[in-house]
């Protein structure tokens, strides 16, 4: 029998295991990255291991085969996680922290009556049909996103909300991004979803979709056909009504405290 190790075989050894680690490191960070599943790793240690071991006792149709089998776990898991690709392509080296992406020094400011002037205006947009699509940034940064867009860098309240998206204005095509409790930018056109939907979705849907398939913002839309509430996060859409949108909108921006506490007084 052969061994990899054999003074011969010994350069091209070493060369090809230094490959082999690399491939392998790659791939257990892009897996961590994307999927974050015990059986990827697990899948991917044993395959490792097998063709490690094939590779040192030479037997090559045993290491052809294994990689076949990986190639096409590897792909099928990529396929699984579309969504978790995406984000990973868009920033690869992003951290999920408590922190809010940073803009400058961080304000201190009332969000019950940011989501109440918030709620005023997805209101009134509501009820004269007036297309709009307003993300609220979370965690992951889209510094690199808005730049297409026009900076505002105004507060948000409802008279501002209203005027951005006020048909034939400059501003109202595309989305307007918030950090904290500012307009950061106005006219922001996003990447739109590429994910087939059984219903009719428009370009401002596709677009609130495709940004929560990349970021972990909560995106509010309004039809402009039919007036209709949604919220995108996490690559669904969620259509609301008017009585609970400020509910569902502060669950999904994890500020659920003020709906309790008005539902205790109650």
């Amino acid at each position: 029998m052969e061994f990899a190790w054999e003074p011969d075989r010994l350069a091209y050894f070493i060369v090809s295991l230094i490959c082999i680690l690399a491939i392998y490191g790659v791939l257990f960070f892009v897996l961590f990255k994307v999927a974050k599943r015990t059986v990827n790793f697990v899948f991917l240690g044993f395959s490792g291991l097998l063709f490690l071991v094939s590779f040192i006792f030479c037997l090559t149709p045993v290491c052809v085969l294994i990689s076949f089998i990986s190639a096409a776990g590897l792909t099928a898991c990529f396929f699984a996680n579309l969504g978790d690709v995406r984000k990973f392509i868009a920033n690869p080296f992003s951290r999920t922290t408590a922190k809010a992406a940073n803009f400058g020094i961080e304000k201190i400011y009332d969000t019950q009556q940011l989501y109440k002037n918030l709620e005023d205006a997805v209101i009134a947009l509501s009820n004269s049909r007036t297309g709009a699509i307003i993300t609220f940034e979370k965690n992951t940064s889209l510094k690199d996103i808005i730049r297409n867009g026009v900076p505002v860098h105004a507060p948000v309240t409802s008279e501002i909300l209203l005027t951005i998206f006020y048909p034939g204005t400059r501003l109202h095509d595309g989305a307007v991004v918030i950090h904290g409790n500012e307009i950061v930018a106005a006219s922001v056109f996003f990447t739109p979803t590429t994910k087939p939907f059984a219903g009719k979705y428009g370009s401002r849907h596709r677009a609130a979709i495709g940004i929560s398939e990349i970021s972990d913002a909560v995106t509010v839309i309004v039809s402009e056909e039919t007036g209709r509430i949604s919220l995108a996060v996490n690559g669904d859409l969620e259509a609301v009504n008017q009585t609970n949108f400020l509910r569902v909108f502060e669950n999904y921006m994890g500020d659920s405290s003020s709906s309790s506490n008005d539902s205790e007084e109650q």
